[in-house]
């Protein structure tokens, strides 16, 4: 089931927590995210918490308590990737294909390629482009500085 809570600076900061897959404080979320102060870290940290998606522990510390399911996107390990992404792939299959049937009738006479074949070849390399671009906007809306663990 999809969360419609998780949104915005509230899910950067989630997502943040399951990246790096141990305990994180308030400044090292501040910092990371690229939020403004600690405060506003705190309430986003206190929405997760009461949605029961993280939880605090004795040192102030917060960890991962459930992984959610997110509109629009989809788990890859530890990173959340939109969906955009995987349609972009499977536009770039379908290219691929396409132009590999170009070169093929280049040596097989048979295989004639005509205008339309061209012309949906170029809508399809359009449908990937805006795909790619989209995915990766979202992507980077989602992780500002992509930081790996800090281990």
């Amino acid at each position: 089931m999809a969360n419609n809570e998780l949104e915005g600076t509230t899910l950067r900061v989630y997502a943040f927590i399951v990246r790096t897959n141990r305990p994180v404080g308030v400044r090292e979320i501040t910092r990371d995210t690229d939020l403004s102060s600690t405060s506003v870290t705190h309430y986003h940290l206190q929405k997760l918490e009461n949605l029961g998606y993280i939880e605090n522990d004795s040192y102030g510390n917060y960890t991962l308590k459930e992984k959610a399911s997110i509109d629009g996107h989809v788990w890859v390990g530890k990173n959340l990737v939109p969906r955009l992404m995987f349609y972009s792939f499977f536009f770039m299959g379908a290219f691929i294909a396409e132009i590999s049937m170009m070169l093929l009738s280049l040596t097989i006479t048979s295989i004639i390629i005509d205008a339309r074949f061209i012309f949906l070849t170029g809508i399809t390399l359009a449908a990937m482009i805006l795909f790619i671009i989209e995915g990766i906007a979202l992507y980077h809306k989602l992780n500002p500085k992509h930081t790996t663990d800090k281990t």
